[in-house]
């Protein structure tokens, strides 16, 4: 989880229309008319992801587009970070989709709305991918590990932005390359991933 600078809700929170917390009640695509609308041309979430991530495909091409990102790099750090799971909490106290630190958010946000939790980590996945100079791995790490290691040299980095890094540059790649499948995030799956998406995949009760 990004050590994330503060961030201002400003106008992106118009744009993304605060609503409800809890996605269980349909185990439904929430948008999938915008899914269908936006497929003719513009990028849509790759189907390498997992069928919890799948589930969000509709609000991920709507922040992404809020905020100038390539929607499956979005895609790739909700399913490393949280595998869809919108109530996930980390150990450290990350919570939500995109594990945003509680010291991020105002006394007014919730930390669980999808949109909320969207809005404070992807301006700072935005800025890291600047810091980047466009370098999705680098970005990945900076996300991780916060902004400063960027230019850093990768062996002094913490042996979590590592992996970190690791895997979502590999599962980007597969993404954006237009796979159908992802040999990187099938050993993310096996090594660490497996439990957290189990996690996800009830609590929002998916019907496969």
């Amino acid at each position: 989880m990004p050590p994330l600078a503060v961030v201002c809700a400003s106008a992106l929170g118009m744009i993304f229309m605060l609503g409800s917390t809890n996605p269980a009640k349909s185990a439904e695509n929430p948008d999938q008319a915008f899914v269908n609308q936006t497929r003719a041309g513009q990028q849509v979430v790759s189907p390498v992801f997992t069928l919890e991530v799948q589930y969000w495909a509709g609000r991920i091409q709507k922040w992404a587009a809020a905020v100038g990102l390539d929607p499956n790099l979005v895609a790739t750090v909700m399913q490393i970070e949280s595998c869809g799971d919108p109530r996930a909490l980390s150990r450290s106290g990350a919570m939500g989709l995109f594990q945003v630190m509680p010291y991020h958010f105002t006394s007014y946000d919730d930390p669980y709305n999808p949109d909320t939790n969207a809005l404070r980590g992807l301006d700072y996945l935005r800025r890291s991918l600047e810091s980047a100079h466009a370098d999705p791995r680098l970005a990945l790490a900076g996300y991780n590990g916060g902004i400063g290691v960027i230019g850093r040299p990768e062996g002094e980095w913490k042996a979590q932005t590592q992996r970190y890094a690791y895997w979502g540059s590999g599962i980007y790649a597969d993404a954006s390359s237009g796979a159908d499948g992802s040999h990187r995030l099938q050993e993310w799956l096996a090594a660490n991933g497996a439990a957290l998406c189990r996690q996800a995949y009830m609590r929002l009760g998916i019907n496969p």
